[in-house]
């Protein structure tokens, strides 16, 4: 049994996708152990993405996730993170492959939808940064 952190984005939330992208992973296997919707301060979204910070994207990236309200998810199940990656589909939309949800509603390479963890490690921190384990279940 794997974790991952699963991100619904502003503009997943202003879509109203949230009940389909969670429809698709759980007909795929994953369980939801934990999810909250929340509206990320500045703060919060540069601390979370601070390993790109220097990046070109960065600054960009963190005024968009504090923009509007996310979902945050704890996703478990077998394989987790890369059956998640798998479902979410490339960050570039147009490289996405047909059905994933970055292929079916990503407007571009930010405004993607979804962020999901790539690698244990990762997932480790990005779960612990939102969650407590007393709220996952």
């Amino acid at each position: 049994m794997e974790r991952t952190l699963s991100i619904i984005k502003p503009d997943g939330i202003r879509k109203n996708i949230v009940g389909e992208v969670i429809r698709r992973f759980e007909a795929a296997g994953l369980r939801v152990a934990a999810a909250k919707k929340i509206m990320m301060s500045k703060d919060t979204a540069a601390g979370f993405y601070a390993v790109h910070k220097g990046k070109f994207f960065y600054d960009e990236l963190v005024e968009f996730m504090s923009s509007g309200p996310v979902l945050v998810m704890v996703l478990e199940g077998e394989n987790a993170i890369a059956l998640n990656r798998k479902l979410m589909g490339a960050t570039n939309f147009k490289e996405a492959e047909p059905g994933t949800i970055r292929a079916d509603f990503a407007e571009s390479i930010q405004f993607n939808v979804v962020h999901g963890s790539d690698a244990p490690d990762t997932a480790a921190f990005e779960i612990a940064y939102f969650f407590s384990a007393s709220e996952i279940y």
